[in-house]
């Protein structure tokens, strides 16, 4: 295994160098079988509020009538006293790309939650195309500056797929290089953008996320908002047709606009060792003040899945096989993002 050769998923992401496997760091935890949550222990402590759009929520629809009353309360004090001390003790579990599903469900979710409910007010339609149960590649657009559509997009397979599904995104390279960042991704169930990676998570049977435009998507011009930029050399596809999971094109709108990038200061950007410096009405000029996003109206959209368990073992070598199935994805997400706009009233209502 440690022989495999990685095919990256974007070319112009910034390399960190060796293999995913050796960037992987696991937090502590042990093995005593998977963390459940009881009634009253969940969101520990934190409430929030139902999602607007989309099926109750598992951990809702856990906690019975009586749990609104002292006795609820008391409950989910005593849930979140639980919590806390299996944080302190290490009485929790991870997986071996450092995932932590109680915390994420409990603690990351949550905080979450409130941006992608009250302040962007996401939309999500088609949420029944993402299987059920076994494995399947979600492929969407990327854009907005700061990957805030990553997030979003996992709290929405999160809150609203009516089997309690959960996405696993790959991230690049510079994510995990970032103090406090590579350890919440890890956690929330972020992985390197490699195609062994991706792989195994998807013959584990998860629902695996990627957006291929990396930084061309998200540090592109405002001019050029909703059009795709390339899709890399198709690593995404070929891991699909191995693992013979389905595709399922994803259409994000919205993000576009949460901070229009007027323009890039290369040279800053060499300086600080990123890909690109935007420069929005707001940012740099208003200072911490300009990083505060737009409060656009979100529509995500998941198209119908694109099955590749028909094709031989052979045909995640078939660079034309790959070329055509890249292209039918990239075209039906473009697709949908024109429809969705043509129907959109207003961007922030």
């Amino acid at each position: 295994m440690a022989d495999a050769k990685v095919i990256p998923f974007d070319d112009d992401r910034s390399r960190s160098g060796g293999s995913s496997r050796a960037a992987r760091r696991r937090s502590p935890g042990r093995a005593n079988g998977s963390v459940s949550a009881l009634p009253g222990q969940l969101d520990a402590g934190l409430p929030s509020e139902g999602p607007t759009a989309g099926p109750e929520r598992p951990e809702e629809a856990a906690v019975a009538p009586e749990d609104t009353g002292r006795g609820g309360w008391d409950r989910r004090i005593a849930g979140g006293l639980a919590f806390l001390r299996r944080r302190v003790t290490g009485e929790y579990d991870v997986d071996e790309f450092g995932y932590d599903k109680e915390l994420t469900d409990q603690v990351l979710m949550s905080v979450l939650r409130p941006m992608y409910e009250k302040y962007f007010r996401v939309e999500v339609k088609g949420i029944e195309n993402i299987p059920s149960d076994g494995g399947a590649l979600v492929v969407a657009n990327h854009s907005g500056t700061l990957p805030l559509d990553g997030l979003m997009l996992q709290v929405a397979v999160h809150d609203n797929h009516p089997a309690g599904r959960h996405l696993r995104l790959l991230a690049a390279d510079l994510v995990f290089m970032l103090p406090v960042v590579n350890e919440l991704a890890r956690k929330a169930g972020h992985t390197l953008a490699c195609a062994e990676d991706a792989e195994r998570l998807l013959r584990q049977g998860e629902v695996v996320g990627v957006m291929p435009e990396g930084f061309k998507g998200i540090g592109k011009p405002f001019g050029e908002r909703y059009k795709l930029q390339r899709f890399g050399r198709g690593g995404f596809v070929s891991t699909a047709l191995r693992a013979g999971v389905p595709i399922v094109p994803c259409s994000i709108v919205g993000a576009e606009e949460i901070y229009p990038m007027i323009g890039n200061s290369k040279t800053l950007a060499r300086l600080l060792g990123t890909p690109y410096f935007p420069i929005t009405p707001t940012f740099p000029w208003l200072g911490p003040l300009g990083a505060v996003p737009l409060p656009t109206k979100w529509t995500i959209q998941f198209g119908e899945p694109i099955p590749t368990d028909g094709y031989p073992v052979e045909a995640a070598e078939d660079p034309m096989l790959m070329f055509n199935l890249t292209d039918q994805v990239r075209e039906q997400i473009q697709h949908t993002l024109y429809k969705l706009l043509v129907q959109r009233r207003s961007v922030f209502f």
